[in-house]
């Protein structure tokens, strides 16, 4: 099973939001694989990032994740109840992330949208699925993740990333075309000047 390894974690933070695109997100449930594509990322660099946690290198027990090993999950809340999926990178020490804002079911839509919504994907209104899976807190609730996720080993385990739906043994998907859109990060107005660092970046189809 071609997981991505550690060593995809380490370097240049924002390069490694952006290389995510297209990359595949895996939740094991009752070992029924959930696979999603990533369509929206978002950088953070705690030594010069004000929009990050651990801007300045400040360490709480909340973002302790961000410090520790690359490949690791720092999962927090806002608003008190959504989750938010982050992907820790770089070497132990350097506070940076990236945060999973975007996801595109490619298997078990079934189970996503019931986790989602409630109901079978036939179901859903035009307007859910719209917004499906199109923001960190609602990707987390599709997969079924939750702050017990928080520093779980990307490497290991039931919540992983790979390069395709054939390394958990389905077939290939078909990919749409994308073009690659940056821009400015997301609800992060407070952040000063960092509120201008060019670090989202989305897949749109055509």
């Amino acid at each position: 099973m071609a997981i991505l390894c550690r060593e995809f974690y380490i370097g240049d933070t924002v390069e490694i939001s952006r290389n995510l695109l297209g990359k595949y997100l895996v939740r094991i449930i009752d070992g029924q694989p959930l696979v999603c594509r990533i369509t929206e990322t978002e950088a953070y660099v705690g030594s010069i990032d004000k929009a990050c946690h651990a801007y300045g290198y400040h360490k709480t027990p909340r973002n302790a994740p961000l410090f520790g090993p690359p490949g690791y999950a720092y999962v927090y809340l806002i608003y008190g109840m959504h989750c938010c999926l982050n992907f820790v990178t770089n070497p132990e020490g350097e506070p940076e992330a990236v945060l999973l804002r975007g996801l595109e079911p490619v298997y078990g839509t079934q189970a996503i949208a019931r986790a989602r919504f409630g109901c079978s994907p036939d179901r859903m209104s035009a307007y859910q699925r719209k917004n499906f899976l199109n923001g960190p807190g609602k990707c987390c609730k599709g997969l079924s993740i939750d702050r017990s996720f928080n520093q779980i080993d990307l490497t290991v385990g039931n919540l992983f990333l790979c390069t395709s739906p054939v390394d958990v043994g389905l077939p290939e998907a078909e990919v749409p075309h994308y073009t690659v859109h940056t821009g400015k990060r997301i609800g992060i107005d407070y952040a000063e000047e960092a509120v201008d660092f060019p670090w989202r970046f989305w897949l749109e189809k055509g």
